[in-house]
């Protein structure tokens, strides 16, 4: 299929795990497909893997100055955006009792600072019928030990989406979100826990899972594609939940 043909993709934290894997999936539905992140070699392999289509831009999105220049780089070879993938994000986990100020602050200036922000610096490349997508996670919608900020952050997000289509349905811009369950991706190596913590929290995390198995990013670029295709024209402001029956 090439439903994307012509169009311009961007995915925020496109060079790891989730990112990665829609990335990928738009660039073989025929999108131009510009991905963001904070490593420069991850950026570049990335890049180079998805074609000559595809533009890699080393940005944080906890840092408004870097949200501008990636847009304007945007701007600058593309004209617009018809699909946004804001997925970068930070996932720790500490016990609530040894959450500092530095350690809120962190998640919370990437994955509602800057989700928010994303989206506003993107809206004057947004066109009527373009699309975009927050990815949230079932840690928004559950209570889990651990996961006091990150789950604040994605409960954040939730509402973001859904009062974000509120304002820009008006545009001809659609947006949704969607609720990953655990993927197989970088997200829990880079979550500080030692081999032994993150061996046991991932068999507590399968036992979890209706499943038992962790998702793939490849099953959450089919329902970011879907969230970003005219198939979905009269999907707005829903949050669509892709967790192997975690939340159940």
């Amino acid at each position: 299929m090439n439903r994307f043909e012509g169009k311009v993709a961007v995915v925020t934290g496109g060079n790891s795990g989730i990112g990665l894997g829609v990335a990928r999936a738009f660039a073989r539905e025929g999108a131009s497909v510009v991905i963001t992140g904070r490593d420069e070699a991850s950026l570049k392999s990335a890049e180079r893997e998805l074609g000559p289509k595809a533009m890699a831009v080393r940005a944080d999105v906890s840092r408004l100055a870097e949200i501008d220049q990636a847009m304007g780089r945007i701007r600058d070879r593309f004209k617009k955006i018809d699909a946004l993938f804001v997925n970068a994000g930070i996932g720790k986990f500490v016990p609530f009792d040894q959450v500092t100020e530095s350690f809120y602050d962190d998640i919370m200036n990437v994955n509602v600072k800057g989700a928010f922000f994303t989206v506003h610096k993107a809206l004057p490349l947004l066109a009527p019928g373009s699309a975009v997508v927050l990815n949230a996670s079932i840690n928004g919608h559950k209570g889990m030990p651990g996961t006091t900020v990150y789950g604040a952050s994605k409960a954040a997000v939730l509402n973001m989406a859904r009062t974000m289509s509120a304002d820009l349905v008006s545009r001809g811009v659609r947006v949704n979100s969607i609720s990953p369950g655990p993927i197989e991706s970088a997200i829990l190596t880079r979550s500080g826990m030692s081999e032994e913590q993150l061996q046991q929290t991932r068999e507590w995390i399968k036992g979890q899972v209706a499943l038992k198995r962790f998702g793939t990013p490849e099953e959450i670029a089919e329902a970011v594609l879907y969230l970003c295709s005219p198939a979905s024209a009269y999907v707005v402001g829903t949050d669509l939940v892709v967790d192997g029956g975690m939340i159940l």
